[in-house]
């Protein structure tokens, strides 16, 4: 097998996110042969022209890929990898990425890293670094067999910086059979940029004492130019939406700066954020398992903590 790799473009209505330059960056990290990306979707085509820093551009654009479903992109997944031929496929670990990952493994008898946060090639294998039991501790896996499958957890690689963008190639797609379809979708309104997406998150937790509680972590998020995130138990309880709340049962976010207010830090919750580069707490209590994985610390009621905070960064911008 040629040694390749492929990375799977990641859209959000009808536009590449982040997560694709993060990919093909870490990709060329690898030095283990020509990038590639594939793009699915239908009447994404145009899309190809925003990717850049690959060798080729793989375009399935078909009807049957409008909506994901499991069956559809898998096999033109397939299609795209019989053509491309790769040693190594890397996917975000998104929604559509660490759902068709697994699917696409086992089409292809081979292995798949989940949500990692680290690659390298050794010996001409790709060595996945991911985290353990709960974010205690990292697991570092090799493959014994090829395509080597990794899905990539968003904010942990740097992305590529420019290049031109690759070759489109268009491949044939006839889908076989489907089993799934896609109904009717719900989604959350959400104002600003993308829980994944955000370069800061401030997150709210149980000690809030209710949604009320928020206003002052939609103001602190807002002043930042960042989202605003949940823990479960707030999520379970209705005070946000489930598509806010961070964790191992949540999203995985990996900010430049994490800002955790009244969030015990359970390790579930922690499991979702321990890529931050920067956590900082605010809890009333000193004992709280989120000060053991945060810089920088306040031991106070948020009430108190919090509109100090905001106060002090309204100050800071006003003396400039």
């Amino acid at each position: 097998m040629a040694n390749r790799v492929l990375i799977l473009a990641d859209v959000v209505d009808g536009s590449i996110t982040p997560m694709t330059a993060e990919l093909v960056g870490a990709a060329q990290r690898l030095n283990a042969g020509p990038v590639s990306a594939m793009l699915l979707g239908s009447g994404i085509a145009a899309a190809a022209s925003q990717i850049s820093g690959v060798e080729r551009v793989y375009v399935v654009d078909a009807p049957a890929l409008a909506e994901y479903t499991n069956d559809a992109y898998t096999q033109a997944a397939l299609a795209v990898t019989k053509q491309a031929d790769p040693a190594v496929i890397l996917l975000g670990q998104t929604n559509v990425g660490r759902d068709l990952a697994p699917a696409l493994a086992y089409k292809l008898d081979t292995a798949v890293a989940m949500d990692t946060v680290a690659l390298e090639m050794k010996d001409g294998k790709l060595h996945t670094t991911r985290p353990a039991y709960g974010g205690n501790a990292r697991a570092v896996n090799s493959f014994a067999a090829t395509p080597a499958i990794a899905t990539v957890r968003p904010k942990s690689q740097d992305p590529v910086a420019g290049g031109a963008a690759g070759e489109v190639v268009t491949v044939d797609f006839q889908p076989g059979e489907v089993r799934t379809a896609v109904k009717d979708r719900t989604v959350a309104t959400a104002e600003g940029v993308r829980l994944e997406d955000a370069d800061v998150v401030v997150t709210g937790g149980r000690g809030l004492g209710g949604p009320e509680g928020f206003q002052g972590i939609e103001e602190l998020a807002h002043m930042l130019g960042g989202a605003v995130g949940c823990s479960r138990a707030v999520a379970d309880l209705g005070w946000r939406p489930v598509a806010e709340q961070v964790g191992l049962t949540g999203k995985v976010v990996s900010p430049t700066m994490y800002i955790a207010v009244a969030v015990s830090g359970a390790s579930q919750h922690m499991a979702g954020c321990s890529g931050a580069r920067n956590i900082i707490a605010i809890n009333k209590d000193a004992d709280a398992n989120i000060f053991k994985a945060a810089r920088f610390g306040i031991v106070a009621d948020y009430k108190v903590a919090l509109p100090a905070v905001i106060e002090a960064i309204k100050k800071a911008r006003a003396e400039g």
